[in-house]
Protein backbone atom coordinates (compact mmCIF):
# COMPACT_ATOMS: atom_id res chain seq x y z
CA UNK A 1 0.00 0.00 0.00
CA UNK A 2 1.22 3.51 -0.82
CA UNK A 3 0.64 5.63 2.27
CA UNK A 4 1.31 9.30 3.01
CA UNK A 5 1.81 10.37 6.62
CA UNK A 6 1.42 14.12 7.13
CA UNK A 7 2.84 15.46 10.40
CA UNK A 8 2.82 18.90 12.05
CA UNK A 9 5.97 20.93 11.47
CA UNK A 10 6.37 22.20 15.03
CA UNK A 11 8.71 19.32 15.92
CA UNK A 12 10.86 16.93 13.93
CA UNK A 13 9.66 13.34 13.45
CA UNK A 14 10.63 11.95 15.85
CA UNK A 15 11.06 15.05 18.04
CA UNK A 16 14.43 15.70 19.58
CA UNK A 17 12.81 16.02 23.01
CA UNK A 18 9.13 16.58 23.85
CA UNK A 19 6.44 16.15 21.19
CA UNK A 20 3.69 13.60 21.61
CA UNK A 21 2.03 13.81 18.20
CA UNK A 22 5.28 13.71 16.24
CA UNK A 23 6.51 10.72 18.26
CA UNK A 24 3.34 8.78 17.51
CA UNK A 25 3.65 9.64 13.81
CA UNK A 26 7.21 8.34 13.87
CA UNK A 27 6.25 5.09 15.61
CA UNK A 28 3.41 4.50 13.16
CA UNK A 29 5.50 5.35 10.10
CA UNK A 30 8.34 3.00 11.05
CA UNK A 31 5.94 0.13 11.78
CA UNK A 32 4.19 0.58 8.45
CA UNK A 33 7.54 0.49 6.65
CA UNK A 34 8.50 -2.60 8.65
CA UNK A 35 5.27 -4.27 7.51
CA UNK A 36 6.32 -3.77 3.89
CA UNK A 37 4.32 -0.69 2.88
CA UNK A 38 5.58 2.20 0.76
CA UNK A 39 5.35 5.20 3.06
CA UNK A 40 6.10 8.86 2.40
CA UNK A 41 6.43 11.15 5.40
CA UNK A 42 5.63 14.85 4.96
CA UNK A 43 7.47 16.54 7.83
CA UNK A 44 10.29 18.92 8.68
CA UNK A 45 13.63 18.38 6.94
CA UNK A 46 15.42 17.44 10.18
CA UNK A 47 13.17 14.41 10.62
CA UNK A 48 14.73 10.94 10.63
CA UNK A 49 12.81 8.08 9.06
CA UNK A 50 13.14 4.88 7.06
CA UNK A 51 10.21 6.09 4.94
CA UNK A 52 10.57 8.46 1.99
CA UNK A 53 10.88 11.93 3.51
CA UNK A 54 9.28 14.92 1.82
CA UNK A 55 10.84 17.86 3.71
CA UNK A 56 8.12 20.48 3.65
CA UNK A 57 10.20 22.88 5.75
CA UNK A 58 13.97 22.73 6.46
CA UNK A 59 13.72 22.29 10.23
CA UNK A 60 11.25 21.97 13.08
CA UNK A 61 9.53 25.28 13.73
CA UNK A 62 10.14 25.18 17.48
CA UNK A 63 13.88 25.11 16.79
CA UNK A 64 13.81 27.87 14.18
CA UNK A 65 13.99 31.31 15.86
CA UNK A 66 13.39 33.03 12.52
CA UNK A 67 9.81 31.70 12.27
CA UNK A 68 7.18 34.28 13.13
CA UNK A 69 4.22 32.86 11.19
CA UNK A 70 3.92 29.07 11.73
CA UNK A 71 0.83 28.91 9.53
CA UNK A 72 2.77 29.70 6.34
CA UNK A 73 4.98 26.54 6.40
CA UNK A 74 1.93 24.39 7.10
CA UNK A 75 0.04 25.96 4.21
CA UNK A 76 2.98 25.14 1.96
CA UNK A 77 2.98 21.53 3.15
CA UNK A 78 -0.73 21.18 2.38
CA UNK A 79 0.03 22.29 -1.17
CA UNK A 80 2.89 19.76 -1.44
CA UNK A 81 0.54 16.98 -0.35
CA UNK A 82 -2.13 18.15 -2.78
CA UNK A 83 0.29 18.11 -5.71
CA UNK A 84 1.31 14.51 -4.94
CA UNK A 85 -2.01 13.12 -3.70
CA UNK A 86 -2.60 10.94 -6.77
CA UNK A 87 0.61 9.00 -6.00
CA UNK A 88 -0.92 7.46 -2.87
CA UNK A 89 -3.60 4.96 -1.99
CA UNK A 90 -4.41 6.85 1.20
CA UNK A 91 -3.44 10.09 2.96
CA UNK A 92 -3.18 10.07 6.75
CA UNK A 93 -3.17 13.53 8.32
CA UNK A 94 -2.15 14.41 11.87
CA UNK A 95 -3.07 18.06 11.39
CA UNK A 96 -6.46 18.42 13.10
CA UNK A 97 -8.98 20.10 10.77
CA UNK A 98 -6.40 21.52 8.33
CA UNK A 99 -7.15 19.08 5.46
CA UNK A 100 -10.95 19.13 5.69
CA UNK A 101 -11.74 21.73 3.03
CA UNK A 102 -9.42 20.88 0.16
CA UNK A 103 -9.00 17.14 0.60
CA UNK A 104 -12.75 16.55 0.77
CA UNK A 105 -12.77 17.71 -2.85
CA UNK A 106 -10.17 15.37 -4.34
CA UNK A 107 -10.14 11.66 -5.15
CA UNK A 108 -7.52 10.09 -2.87
CA UNK A 109 -9.01 8.68 0.35
CA UNK A 110 -7.86 10.49 3.48
CA UNK A 111 -8.28 10.27 7.22
CA UNK A 112 -7.30 12.54 10.08
CA UNK A 113 -6.29 11.47 13.57
CA UNK A 114 -7.44 14.03 16.11
CA UNK A 115 -4.59 14.28 18.62
CA UNK A 116 -5.82 17.14 20.80
CA UNK A 117 -8.73 18.15 22.97
CA UNK A 118 -12.09 18.42 21.22
CA UNK A 119 -14.13 20.22 23.87
CA UNK A 120 -13.42 23.70 22.48
CA UNK A 121 -16.62 25.52 21.40
CA UNK A 122 -15.06 26.87 18.21
CA UNK A 123 -14.74 23.30 16.89
CA UNK A 124 -18.50 22.78 16.83
CA UNK A 125 -19.25 24.78 13.64
CA UNK A 126 -16.21 23.27 11.91
CA UNK A 127 -17.43 19.72 12.42
CA UNK A 128 -21.00 20.76 11.62
CA UNK A 129 -19.69 21.89 8.24
CA UNK A 130 -17.82 18.64 7.59
CA UNK A 131 -20.00 15.81 8.97
CA UNK A 132 -18.72 13.23 6.44
CA UNK A 133 -14.97 13.75 6.86
CA UNK A 134 -13.47 10.55 8.36
CA UNK A 135 -11.61 11.10 11.61
CA UNK A 136 -9.96 8.85 14.18
CA UNK A 137 -10.12 9.39 17.93
CA UNK A 138 -7.28 8.36 20.24
CA UNK A 139 -9.71 7.49 23.05
CA UNK A 140 -13.46 7.08 23.26
CA UNK A 141 -13.67 9.85 25.84
CA UNK A 142 -12.07 12.28 23.38
CA UNK A 143 -15.11 11.90 21.10
CA UNK A 144 -17.77 13.03 23.55
CA UNK A 145 -17.88 16.77 22.75
CA UNK A 146 -18.28 16.09 18.99
CA UNK A 147 -21.11 13.63 18.60
CA UNK A 148 -21.71 14.91 15.05
CA UNK A 149 -18.21 13.99 13.81
CA UNK A 150 -17.64 11.00 11.53
CA UNK A 151 -15.40 8.95 13.84
CA UNK A 152 -14.51 5.79 11.96
CA UNK A 153 -12.60 4.20 14.85
CA UNK A 154 -10.73 4.79 18.09
CA UNK A 155 -7.05 3.81 17.83
CA UNK A 156 -5.15 3.87 21.10
CA UNK A 157 -1.52 4.94 20.79
CA UNK A 158 1.34 2.45 20.85
CA UNK A 159 5.10 2.39 21.37
CA UNK A 160 7.77 0.22 19.72
CA UNK A 161 7.93 -2.86 21.93
CA UNK A 162 11.64 -2.50 22.75
CA UNK A 163 11.84 1.29 22.88
CA UNK A 164 11.37 1.52 26.66
CA UNK A 165 12.05 -1.47 28.89
CA UNK A 166 12.36 -2.08 32.65
CA UNK A 167 15.89 -1.50 33.91
CA UNK A 168 15.77 -3.47 37.16
CA UNK A 169 16.57 -0.43 39.29
CA UNK A 170 15.56 0.27 42.87
CA UNK A 171 12.41 2.39 42.93
CA UNK A 172 12.84 5.18 45.44
CA UNK A 173 11.06 8.31 44.13
CA UNK A 174 7.88 9.45 42.41
CA UNK A 175 8.03 10.75 38.84
CA UNK A 176 6.30 13.40 36.76
CA UNK A 177 6.91 13.33 33.01
CA UNK A 178 5.69 15.60 30.22
CA UNK A 179 4.90 19.31 30.19
CA UNK A 180 4.67 21.92 32.93
CA UNK A 181 1.34 23.69 32.53
CA UNK A 182 -1.74 24.21 34.71
CA UNK A 183 -3.81 21.38 33.21
CA UNK A 184 -1.10 18.77 33.82
CA UNK A 185 -1.19 19.42 37.58
CA UNK A 186 2.50 19.63 38.44
CA UNK A 187 1.67 21.64 41.56
CA UNK A 188 -0.65 18.84 42.67
CA UNK A 189 2.09 16.25 42.05
CA UNK A 190 4.44 18.23 44.28
CA UNK A 191 1.89 18.46 47.08
CA UNK A 192 1.11 14.74 46.83
CA UNK A 193 4.79 13.75 47.00
CA UNK A 194 5.46 16.08 49.93
CA UNK A 195 2.44 14.77 51.82
CA UNK A 196 3.76 11.19 51.69
CA UNK A 197 7.41 12.14 52.20
CA UNK A 198 8.71 10.64 48.95
CA UNK A 199 11.11 12.57 46.64
CA UNK A 200 9.66 13.76 43.33
CA UNK A 201 11.59 14.07 40.08
CA UNK A 202 10.06 16.22 37.34
CA UNK A 203 11.19 15.58 33.76
CA UNK A 204 9.27 18.15 31.76
CA UNK A 205 9.41 21.04 29.31
CA UNK A 206 8.05 24.55 29.75
CA UNK A 207 6.39 26.09 26.68
CA UNK A 208 6.60 29.84 26.16
CA UNK A 209 2.92 30.26 27.04
CA UNK A 210 3.51 28.55 30.39
CA UNK A 211 6.63 30.43 31.53
CA UNK A 212 4.62 32.74 33.77
CA UNK A 213 2.86 29.76 35.40
CA UNK A 214 6.21 28.07 35.96
CA UNK A 215 7.85 31.17 37.43
CA UNK A 216 4.97 32.11 39.71
CA UNK A 217 3.64 28.70 40.80
CA UNK A 218 6.13 25.89 40.23
CA UNK A 219 9.57 27.44 40.68
CA UNK A 220 8.87 28.47 44.32
CA UNK A 221 7.82 24.88 45.07
CA UNK A 222 11.12 23.30 43.91
CA UNK A 223 13.72 21.98 46.34
CA UNK A 224 13.21 20.07 49.59
CA UNK A 225 12.87 16.75 47.80
CA UNK A 226 11.45 18.11 44.54
CA UNK A 227 13.95 18.03 41.66
CA UNK A 228 13.42 19.52 38.20
CA UNK A 229 15.29 17.29 35.76
CA UNK A 230 14.17 19.14 32.61
CA UNK A 231 13.27 17.67 29.23
CA UNK A 232 14.47 14.13 28.55
CA UNK A 233 14.53 12.03 25.39
CA UNK A 234 13.60 8.40 24.78
CA UNK A 235 17.08 7.11 25.61
CA UNK A 236 16.81 8.70 29.08
CA UNK A 237 13.27 7.60 29.87
CA UNK A 238 13.88 3.91 30.77
CA UNK A 239 16.17 4.79 33.67
CA UNK A 240 14.01 7.71 34.76
CA UNK A 241 10.79 5.68 34.80
CA UNK A 242 12.30 2.42 36.04
CA UNK A 243 13.65 4.19 39.11
CA UNK A 244 10.21 5.47 40.11
CA UNK A 245 7.78 3.82 42.49
CA UNK A 246 5.06 5.40 40.44
CA UNK A 247 4.27 8.05 37.85
CA UNK A 248 1.99 10.85 39.05
CA UNK A 249 -0.57 12.18 36.57
CA UNK A 250 -2.86 14.55 38.52
CA UNK A 251 -4.42 16.07 35.42
CA UNK A 252 -7.07 18.76 35.46
CA UNK A 253 -8.36 18.45 31.90
CA UNK A 254 -9.99 15.89 29.56
CA UNK A 255 -6.75 14.15 28.53
CA UNK A 256 -7.20 12.82 24.95
CA UNK A 257 -4.75 9.94 25.54
CA UNK A 258 -1.71 10.55 27.74
CA UNK A 259 1.33 8.90 26.15
CA UNK A 260 3.25 9.11 29.43
CA UNK A 261 0.97 6.46 30.92
CA UNK A 262 2.01 3.76 28.46
CA UNK A 263 5.64 4.91 28.63
CA UNK A 264 5.54 4.18 32.35
CA UNK A 265 3.80 0.85 31.75
CA UNK A 266 6.51 -0.15 29.27
CA UNK A 267 9.01 0.23 32.12
CA UNK A 268 6.84 -1.72 34.56
CA UNK A 269 6.03 1.45 36.50
CA UNK A 270 2.50 1.93 37.86
CA UNK A 271 0.59 5.17 37.34
CA UNK A 272 -1.50 7.15 39.80
CA UNK A 273 -3.82 9.24 37.64
CA UNK A 274 -6.86 11.42 38.21
CA UNK A 275 -10.07 10.07 36.71
CA UNK A 276 -10.21 12.43 33.75
CA UNK A 277 -10.48 11.94 30.00
CA UNK A 278 -8.84 8.77 28.67
CA UNK A 279 -7.43 7.57 31.99
CA UNK A 280 -9.97 4.74 32.59
CA UNK A 281 -9.40 3.49 29.03
CA UNK A 282 -5.63 3.29 29.43
CA UNK A 283 -5.09 2.37 33.08
CA UNK A 284 -6.53 -0.88 34.44
CA UNK A 285 -7.21 0.04 38.04
CA UNK A 286 -5.39 -2.25 40.44
CA UNK A 287 -3.29 -3.83 37.67
CA UNK A 288 -1.33 -1.17 35.78
CA UNK A 289 -2.06 1.72 38.10
CA UNK A 290 -4.48 3.38 40.47
CA UNK A 291 -7.25 5.74 39.37
CA UNK A 292 -8.11 8.43 41.91
CA UNK A 293 -10.41 11.44 42.07
CA UNK A 294 -8.34 14.12 43.79
CA UNK A 295 -5.20 14.92 45.77
CA UNK A 296 -6.55 13.40 48.99
CA UNK A 297 -7.30 10.05 47.37
CA UNK A 298 -3.98 10.14 45.53
CA UNK A 299 -2.13 10.57 48.82
CA UNK A 300 -4.02 7.63 50.28
CA UNK A 301 -3.30 5.49 47.20
CA UNK A 302 0.48 5.89 47.27
CA UNK A 303 0.87 2.97 49.69
CA UNK A 304 -0.86 0.70 47.19
CA UNK A 305 1.78 1.23 44.51
CA UNK A 306 4.05 -1.43 45.98
CA UNK A 307 1.28 -4.02 45.59
CA UNK A 308 1.29 -3.68 41.78
CA UNK A 309 3.57 -6.12 39.96
CA UNK A 310 6.04 -4.54 37.48
CA UNK A 311 6.19 -7.72 35.37
CA UNK A 312 2.41 -7.80 34.99
CA UNK A 313 2.39 -4.12 34.10
CA UNK A 314 4.96 -4.71 31.38
CA UNK A 315 3.00 -7.67 30.00
CA UNK A 316 -0.17 -5.57 29.77
CA UNK A 317 1.80 -2.99 27.81
CA UNK A 318 2.94 -5.68 25.38
CA UNK A 319 -0.63 -6.89 24.95
CA UNK A 320 -2.37 -3.53 24.52
CA UNK A 321 0.00 -0.74 23.59
CA UNK A 322 2.62 -1.74 21.03
CA UNK A 323 3.21 0.24 17.84
CA UNK A 324 2.60 -2.94 15.83
CA UNK A 325 -0.95 -3.19 17.18
CA UNK A 326 -1.45 0.52 16.44
CA UNK A 327 -0.21 0.11 12.85
CA UNK A 328 -2.49 -2.88 12.23
CA UNK A 329 -5.47 -0.89 13.50
CA UNK A 330 -4.68 1.93 11.09
CA UNK A 331 -4.17 -0.45 8.17
CA UNK A 332 -7.69 -1.75 8.74
CA UNK A 333 -8.95 1.84 8.49
CA UNK A 334 -6.97 2.50 5.30
CA UNK A 335 -8.41 -0.62 3.64
CA UNK A 336 -11.92 0.39 4.65
CA UNK A 337 -11.52 3.87 3.17
CA UNK A 338 -9.96 2.56 -0.05
CA UNK A 339 -12.74 0.02 -0.51
CA UNK A 340 -15.38 2.72 0.00
CA UNK A 341 -13.84 4.82 -2.77
CA UNK A 342 -13.71 1.98 -5.32
CA UNK A 343 -16.60 2.16 -7.80
CA UNK A 344 -19.05 -0.72 -7.51
CA UNK A 345 -19.15 -3.18 -10.41
CA UNK A 346 -22.19 -2.69 -12.63
CA UNK A 347 -23.71 -5.64 -14.44
CA UNK A 348 -24.72 -4.85 -18.00
CA UNK A 349 -27.39 -7.13 -19.42
CA UNK A 350 -27.42 -8.36 -23.01
CA UNK A 351 -29.70 -6.56 -25.50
Amino acid sequence: MRIAQIAPLHEAVPPKLYGGTERVVSFLTEELVGLGHEVTLFASGDSVTSANLHPSWPRALRLDPAIRDPIAPHMLMMEHVSQRAAEFDVLHFHMDYWPFTHFSRQDTPFVTTMHGRLDLPELQPVFNAFPQVPVVSISDSQRRPLAQANFVRTVLHGLPEKLLTPQGMSRDYLAFLGRICPEKGVDKAIRIARAVGIPLKIAAKVDKVDVEYFDQVIRPMLGNGVELVGEINDSQKPAFLSGARGLLMPIDWPEPFGLVMIEAMACGTPVIAFNRGSVPEVIENGLTGLIVEDETSAIAAIAGLDELNPDKIRRRFETRFTARRMAEDYLAIYRQLINQRRPALRLVGAD
